[in-house]
């Protein structure tokens, strides 16, 4: 995912579950990614933590390490990425607990 260039632009990406493994300086350096793979008007759809730090999990026996960066700073870093908030749900409820992000691209 860091070092995604797969040389397109696409209608939608979808982020889910794995985004919020990068550590926070990984997470920033995604959205350049996420812009220049985006298509006008496209959606990007990713889950996050509902607030910074960065803490060890566990699934299934396993260590798992979980990062996140504030709501601000998320908001921040897709509007200078040429997106807008279409959605933003900490801890939603009618979806396991994730904290839900949907934001388009600007044409």
């Amino acid at each position: 995912m860091r070092s995604l260039a797969l040389g397109g632009r696409f209608d939608a990406i979808i982020v889910w579950d794995s985004f919020f493994h990068l550590d926070q300086d990984e997470q920033r350096a995604m959205f350049p990614i996420f812009q220049s793979h985006i298509a006008p008007e496209g959606l990007l759809l990713f889950t996050s933590g509902p607030e910074a730090g960065a803490r060890i999990g566990t699934m299934y026996g396993e260590e798992l390490f979980h990062a996140s960066l504030a709501p601000d700073e998320y908001r921040q870093l897709l509007a200078r990425s040429g997106f807008r908030v279409l959605l933003y749900r900490p801890d939603d409820p009618d979806c396991g607990k994730h904290t839900i992000w949907l934001a388009q691209a600007l044409s």
